[in-house]
């Protein structure tokens, strides 16, 4: 295996060719808090000390991986002044349990007050229900710079068609795929998006569907899981929200045979991981060890 000096991260995977299938977080619900000033590289950890005391980044971190609850700061795209009220958001994205709500709170310091572990595996009650979807496109630069080179444009081209929907956000994972997007609480995430190809992305959302163009998956599921259900929905058309949805995961190691319904018909997917033979170091992530996804058989599944 090579080791070669590598470009910035987002630019190496477009390279590579690399898709970014297969590839979204591990979110199923989301607490999203509006920071409008200067946007440090920490951020968040700054806001959540703030509102939850010391050690809330490291809490936070443990609520994310033992329950799914990511916690991102959001801000509106452009130069806007502080509100004298943060915007605040929670809500889930687990298929046949969507709900967003906007809390009410004056202070960071009010949010100390949230039950999070009720927060994530609620179904909502919490604040004022919220007509989704919201547009979230990661653009902190200070984190990465691929996510400001590559996310603003995505962001400023999206404020302008939907500008009470889009919101810039910290990070949620994956900064090679910049322009990153994540739609919620439908649940999806994007990734390598330009202004003209996150357009028709919104515009789906907004029906409720998904668009197949640059998705990195459905949030909170195995990638071995996420790789087939894209692989049916471009086999059956179907785009619906709920229509496709992963079951079993069989996995031994770098394959996996997933059970897939589709709008009530089974599939049975069988998905490898391999690496693409390059390792280095990006400028902005450090080690590269990139890998895809192939879908080796993709048919109707023969009932028992």
């Amino acid at each position: 295996m090579s080791t070669i000096k590598l470009p910035h991260c987002a630019v190496l995977a477009r390279q590579l060719g690399e898709r970014p299938t297969g590839t979204a977080s591990r979110i199923k619900s989301v607490l999203l808090v509006e920071h409008a000033g200067p946007w440090a590289a920490d951020v968040r950890e700054r806001v959540l000390t703030e509102a939850f005391g010391p050690g809330a980044p490291e809490r936070m971190d443990e609520l994310h991986v033992r329950l799914g609850l990511r916690v991102l700061i959001i801000r509106r795209p452009g130069r806007n002044a502080v509100p004298e009220r943060p915007s605040v958001f929670v809500g889930g994205c687990r298929p046949g349990r969507r709900w967003l709500e906007r809390l009410s709170v004056g202070s960071y310091a009010e949010l100390a007050q949230l039950d999070l572990p009720a927060i994530a595996e609620g179904d909502g009650g919490f604040g004022e229900p919220v007509d989704g979807p919201l547009l979230l496109v990661c653009v902190h630069g200070r984190k990465d710079a691929c996510c400001a080179i590559l996310g603003r444009p995505v962001a400023d081209a999206l404020a302008e068609q939907f500008p009470e929907r889009t919101w810039q956000c910290t990070h949620f994972g994956g900064d090679r795929w910049a322009g990153n997007l994540l739609v919620a609480p439908h649940g999806f995430m994007y990734g390598q998006l330009v202004p003209a190809s996150a357009t028709p992305v919104a515009q789906a959302a907004l029906r409720g569907e998904v668009e197949l163009d640059n998705l990195r998956g459905r949030v909170g599921i195995d990638p071995f899981a996420q790789v087939a259900e894209i692989a049916v929905r471009e086999r059956t058309g179907l785009r619906g929200l709920d229509e496709v949805i992963a079951g079993t995961v069989d996995s031994q190691g770098d394959e996996a045979t997933v059970e897939v319904d589709a709008g009530g018909t089974p599939y049975r997917v069988v998905v490898r991981r391999r690496p693409m033979g390059v390792h280095g170091h990006s400028l902005c992530s450090g080690e590269a060890n990139p890998h895809r996804f192939d879908v080796l058989d993709l048919r109707g599944a023969v009932p028992a």
